[in-house]
């Protein structure tokens, strides 16, 4: 990977916490202030911390620490772990955790994520809290406030974390599976194969070496063809590809095939149902949910609860409505019975002893599930305000979609990080969909220049 030019500029919360150029954005003052910032609102006395393997990782980790110790927090260091044992030591104590990761994106870029008492991650409210107390501090140099920090790691957490997920099934649950495993060369490197040899499988593990730099370098979650390859080599079952932090996954067949956040859902989900293990007979899902999966979950009398795109706004419908189960194509997926946050080894386990549970393989029984339909995608570059333009094309999306009635899908929304209005349709027409999708960006480009 070639290292991008990239400008100093303000850093503002995202779905998923802070990110940007390590050394230029992200740099240890500016961490420094986001953690004392943060200290004051996350609801706890003490904070867990762990981070994912890049070589930016141990600096911000220990300047995030200082930040948080001189707001009055009791730091707790996990060293090299997945996001979701960080949530889950949270969960556990009852107490705040913290993780320095840029997730999917390359060894260049780092950002922190942080989560509220308990393993949440923090709610609107409570992020633009934070926001605004971290604006309003200067960025801060190093702080003497830190007592007790060592490059040794507490493990005692992690274990437990790594129990919880193999226990979520029956023992010798993945016996004799033959499985591959991508880890990104991030922080699932030292435990996704291990979790899964004690549930029996037959693991090989691939993309394991993390140096600092390698971290979701044409392997993991975004890049998974080479474990497609490792699949079809090997001959084996299925294979899983977490991101560099390891709280979400997407997997592959036996044949090779890919299997993305939505038809992990369906497996799952239709399993849940059928062992009466599903509260409200319901899937969380966004709105870019393929329908595919809607018509899957439907034909097996499950329900959809749709939120906007964010694993945080799952999470929130979960929790609101006493539900259990959501995700996104990504393959974030959360299981609130059983964690706080997307869990890519959690869902990976769960999805492989579905399927074995219904006696196919993980690819096949996608397969049965799941017809997917066609999806059409468009970014559109404007000049003008996205949500006013969104606005004023408006009657064309309603007669977009009142065309292709229940045989497809429009979605029109502006985008929250760039200049564009993204234009998405779906039809299992593949040739209706590109033709609808035309006009929706030719309506868009027309509206921006008026």
């Amino acid at each position: 990977m070639e290292e991008p030019e990239v400008s100093p500029a303000g850093l503002r919360f995202g779905t998923d916490g802070i990110r940007g150029r390590a050394g230029t954005r992200i740099v240890d003052p500016v961490v420094r202030a986001l953690g004392r910032a943060a200290a004051g609102l996350l609801d706890s006395d003490r904070v867990f911390l762990g981070r994912d393997t890049r070589e930016s990782g141990p600096g911000l980790a220990r300047a995030l620490a200082e930040g948080l110790a001189a707001g009055g927090l009791d730091v707790v260091q996990m060293g090299v772990v997945p996001t979701p044992a960080v949530a889950h030591a949270a969960a556990v104590e009852g107490v705040a955790a913290a993780v320095v990761t840029a997730s999917h994106n390359p060894w260049w870029d780092n950002g922190v994520k942080l989560f509220s008492a308990g393993g949440l991650k923090l709610d609107d409210a409570h992020q633009a809290a934070v926001q605004e107390a971290w604006d309003a501090l200067p960025e801060l140099e190093g702080s003497s406030e830190l007592d007790g920090w060592s490059d040794d790691p507490a493990t005692g957490a992690a274990r437990r974390w790594l129990d919880a997920v193999v226990g979520s099934v029956r023992p010798s649950a993945l016996a004799g599976l033959a499985v591959v495993v991508d880890c990104a060369n991030g922080a699932a490197s030292a435990v996704a194969g291990s979790a899964l040899e004690r549930l029996g499988a037959d693991v090989t593990v691939i993309h394991s070496d993390p140096d600092g730099r390698n971290i979701n370098d044409g392997c993991g979650s975004t890049h998974p063809a080479a474990l497609q390859a490792a699949v079809a080599a090997a001959g084996a079952d299925a294979g899983l590809a977490f991101d560099g932090d390891g709280d979400r996954v997407l997997a592959v067949g036996h044949d090779g095939s890919l299997i993305d956040g939505d038809d992990l859902l369906a497996v799952i989900g239709v399993d849940r149902h059928q062992r009466g293990l599903l509260p409200g007979s319901t899937v969380v899902v966004t709105v870019m949910a393929n329908l595919g999966l809607r018509r899957a979950l439907s034909d097996h009398g499950i329900a959809v609860r749709e939120t906007a795109v964010g694993d945080r706004y799952i999470l929130e419908a979960l929790e609101a409505d006493g539900l259990t189960l959501g995700g996104e194509q990504s393959g974030h997926v959360i299981f609130r019975d059983l964690a706080t946050t997307g869990d890519g080894l959690l869902t990976g386990i769960q999805a492989l002893d579905a399927a074995r549970r219904a006696g196919r393989s993980l690819g096949d029984r996608v397969a049965e599930l799941v017809v997917r339909a066609p999806q059409v995608l468009h970014s559109v570059p404007v000049v003008r305000d996205g949500e006013a333009l969104v606005e004023l094309v408006a009657v064309e999306v309603a007669t977009a979609a009142a065309g292709l009635g229940d045989l497809g899908r429009v979605l029109v929304r502006a985008s929250g990080t760039e200049p564009v209005v993204r234009v998405m349709v779906e039809a299992f027409d593949m040739e209706r969909a590109s033709e609808v999708a035309d006009r929706l960006v030719e309506a868009v480009e027309r509206a921006d220049r008026t």
